[in-house]
């Protein structure tokens, strides 16, 4: 709910709008009942979100430290012929790039088109890898607006429950419902915005790992050919 605690905070600023004297806490309880029954899945979109991005953060960030340094120290081996010193090397990393590498150069005397076979297949694999969690990005950021949106419907049928019950219409019969639909679609726009950036920022992260991978995976199938397709010095 910290999202929608912003966007009330920028309402408060509005001319002729007055802040109410409240804590940061006793605003975030308001907002949470404002939420209705909306409330709790909201809650749990913002917690998921937020240790998806974390872990997300954290997971690439080490896989492309990683993905760098076994990236450039192969070239460094391959460049000198060193192909089996690369085979060694990829075998003791546990690195995407590393994987692709070493299912390569595991069949480099099995020819140029193996090698290749090989490589594409664990590439695939590896950028499955790279991809986990995203798709839970991608559904928090359909469903978090549908959510709000949900709480809209229900917020302006609880208005017009109340006036039915009071047989006129005022404003503070209808506040309520309508406090409601407007809370929750704030709620999930503001979970949804974020998440999407995050998500299409992991996405791009991942599309520089998988473009820095394949033009390494390019010079090692250059190397092996020009070895005809056999090991290099050691």
């Amino acid at each position: 709910m910290t999202s929608l605690m912003n966007i009330f905070h920028l309402v408060t600023q509005l001319p002729g709008v007055d802040a109410p004297d409240l804590t940061l806490v006793e605003q975030m309880q308001r907002a949470w009942q404002d939420s209705g029954n909306m409330a709790w899945p909201l809650g749990a979109c913002v917690l998921v979100g937020f240790v998806v991005i974390v872990w997300k953060f954290v997971d690439i960030l080490m896989k492309g430290r990683a993905t760098h340094d076994v990236l450039r120290q192969v070239d460094d081996l391959l460049a000198q012929g060193q192909v089996k010193d690369a085979l060694e090397l990829t075998r003791e990393s546990d690195s995407p790039a590393a994987n692709i590498l070493h299912a390569g150069l595991e069949r480099r005397d099995e020819g140029t088109a193996r090698v290749t076979k090989a490589i594409e297949n664990q590439g695939l694999v590896e950028l499955s890898k790279l991809e986990r969690g995203l798709v839970i990005l991608a559904t928090l950021t359909n469903v978090a607006p549908l959510l709000g949106f949900l709480g809209t419907v229900l917020g302006m049928i609880q208005a017009f429950q109340a006036i039915e019950v009071a047989g006129e219409v005022d404003a503070t019969t209808v506040a309520g419902g309508i406090k409601v639909a407007l809370t929750t679609t704030a709620a999930g726009l503001a979970i949804a915005i974020p998440v999407s950036i995050a998500h299409n920022y992991f996405v791009s992260r991942i599309d520089n790992l998988v473009i820095d991978m394949e033009e390494s995976a390019q010079r090692l199938i250059d190397v092996l050919f020009a070895a005809g397709n056999g090991g290099g010095s050691s």
